[in-house]
Formats: structure tokens, sequence, C-alpha cells
């Protein structure tokens, strides 16, 4: 623990509230228990019991994202919103980059799409500069479509591998082994973790857009391609934020609720409960919009200089590991 990048986190923390606060977006503060929440195959969760004499016992789930309640006030017309909240994420790898406990900062703007969010992003990067600032956390940030960087690094033209028989063909020529099991995402992701995310620049931040249709998500499709109005953005090779137009059409976020709880099914040990009527939100009076999710942990961590976020969180999960297993030795001494 770091007393003196508590302080910096906690002046980053008000910067970016006066940011959001000087362009209008009202911050709202909602729970981080949820009783349904929006199924993502890829994200394990916690889950709690919630205990009443009087109400019986309920399953509540502490939430991965505030989306799941943003959407629903944006629903309601609130506006540009956004929220500094914790968020959870069980069975992930702990250390320099994750804790199962975290803080995102996450925004939604009214009538614009995925790109106009970079302008969006690069304004609070530069609000969030002083002359201190390594350049390479500076924008304008560096622009690469997926395809484009597939292309550039490993010769792979993502057109001519829309089926899991070309992607399998071209990850097994970068020598790497697939299973049977694995599907076109799976593949996907082992090329890009492998031979991609590693080869990024970190001389300046770097925005990866148009994601693959493939991936399902709550991100529009681009029209007339194989892709979806999606981006993410790594600074000094750390993932730091993901973007989306985001989907307002109500059959097609029923259609990705549904297939991403199947998959849930087989594949995670909680199964969250989900709110059948959810989708209905997502009616005439949807605004178009853009949602950006970006990790605080890890830009104070990039902003401190800091090797892990251990240093500029208080009371780091690994530290009740460490002490857990400390204690755990001295029993069997």
């Amino acid at each position: 623990m770091n007393i003196q990048n508590i302080k910096i986190r906690s002046a980053i923390l008000g910067q970016i509230r006066a940011f959001f606060q000087a362009n209008e977006y009202l911050e709202v503060e909602t729970p981080i228990l949820a009783q349904e929440l929006i199924p993502e195959s890829t994200i394990e969760i916690f889950e709690t019991t919630f205990s009443s004499e009087f109400h019986g016992e309920r399953q509540f789930y502490l939430i991965p994202s505030p989306e799941v309640f943003m959407k629903k006030l944006i629903a309601k017309g609130s506006g540009n919103i956004y929220q500094i909240t914790k968020s959870f994420r069980n069975s992930e790898q702990i250390g320099k980059d994750h804790n199962p406990e975290f803080t995102m900062l996450e925004w939604y703007t009214m009538d614009v799409n995925y790109l106009d969010s970079i302008k969006t992003t690069e304004d609070l990067f530069l609000s969030l500069c002083n002359k201190d600032t390594p350049s390479w956390f500076k924008p304008p940030f560096i622009k690469m479509s997926i395809n484009e960087i597939f292309k550039e690094y490993i010769s792979v033209d993502l057109l001519k591998c829309q089926t899991r028989i070309l992607i399998k063909i071209e990850a097994e020529k970068l020598d790497l082994e697939i299973e049977n099991t694995d599907t076109w995402e799976d593949i996907f992701n082992r090329i890009f973790l492998n031979f991609i995310e590693p080869k990024l620049p970190k001389n300046r931040p770097v925005i990866l857009y148009n994601y693959p249709k493939q991936i399902l998500c709550l991100a529009k499709e681009l029209k007339g391609t194989p892709w979806r109005e999606r981006w993410e953005l790594y600074v000094n090779g750390i993932e730091l934020a993901n973007c989306y137009s985001e989907e307002t059409d109500s059959e097609k976020v029923k259609n990705t609720l549904d297939t991403e709880y199947i998959k849930k099914i087989s594949t995670s040990r909680v199964i969250p409960d989900i709110d059948s009527n959810y989708n209905l939100i997502f009616n005439s009076d949807f605004p178009e919009c853009s949602g950006v999710a970006l990790g605080i942990d890890r830009l104070v961590m990039l902003l401190t200089g800091s090797s892990s976020i251990e240093g500029v969180i208080l009371f780091p999960f690994s530290d009740t590991l460490i002490r857990d297993c400390h204690s755990t030795s001295s029993e069997t001494e």
C-alpha cells in the first residue's frame, strides 16, 4: 500500500468528475447488488444470499459492471450519464492487472456512436495530463482496425477467415494447437493474445476498432460488414477501456441475451437470473448512444508509474491471500 499513490488516485478521481461535470454529464450511483444481470459467457460472477425473516431468501449477484442499471436510466430519459463504481469478477487471475474487486468508470453519451466516443476519451485523457505526464499516455490516439492490425502483424485477412475452418487454418500456420471444442471466437482470441496484443505500440495510446461480429456482445453490427461498432483502448500495452455503439434493437438485444445465457448454463459456475423483459426497455424512445467502460485502477497505475494495481488500491485481494497462506503455513508447522 502506497499512501502517496492513494493521494494521487483521489486527485485523479476529482479530475475525472470535474471533466464530466464540465461536459454536463449526470453522475449516477446504482446498486452493486443485483437480482438479475446481463449474461456474459466470458465472465464469472460472485453470488450471495439475501436472508430475511419476512421475505425469505433470494440470490443476488455482485455486478461485473453497472451496465444493467445504467441502461434502465437511459430508458427513463437520463441523458448523458457517468458513474464511478466498484465492480466484481470471479475466477480471474490475481496480480499486476487484476483484482476481483475493482473500480470502473462507465459513461454513456446520447446521439453519438463509437467513433465519436474516441474524441470524448481523448479529451478526458487531456484533462488528466500535466507537464510530467509521459508521452505514451497523451493523445492523439493511434487508431487501427482489427483487420488492419491482423494483416500488418501476421498477414492474416480476417475478411477471408469468416468460418471456423478458415481461421483454424491460419491459427495452425502460427503453430497454435486448436481443440475440436474451440469456437471461432476462441481461435481468434488465442491468435490475438499470442501474436497481436504483445506487439501493440507503446509510444502512444492505441485504439483497436471494428471487432468481428462473431464475438457476441451488445454492440451494433456495422452495416454491410462482418464487424461490430466496438473499440478497445490499450495504453503502454495494457487494456484499459472498451466501447460500443450500443445495440438499441429490442429483438437483437433479446437474441444476444438468450444466446449468452445458454452459453453460461454450460460453461459457468454461477448462472445469474436474467430479466426476461430487459429487452423491452429498448423501444422507439430509447436513444442511440455509445458507452465506454474504463478501468480506474489500471488508469491510476499507469499515471503513477506503478508496476501493479496493488500499489494504487487499498487492501488488495492479494494481501488477503498472502495472509491466509502465512496463517495456514504457521498452523502446519
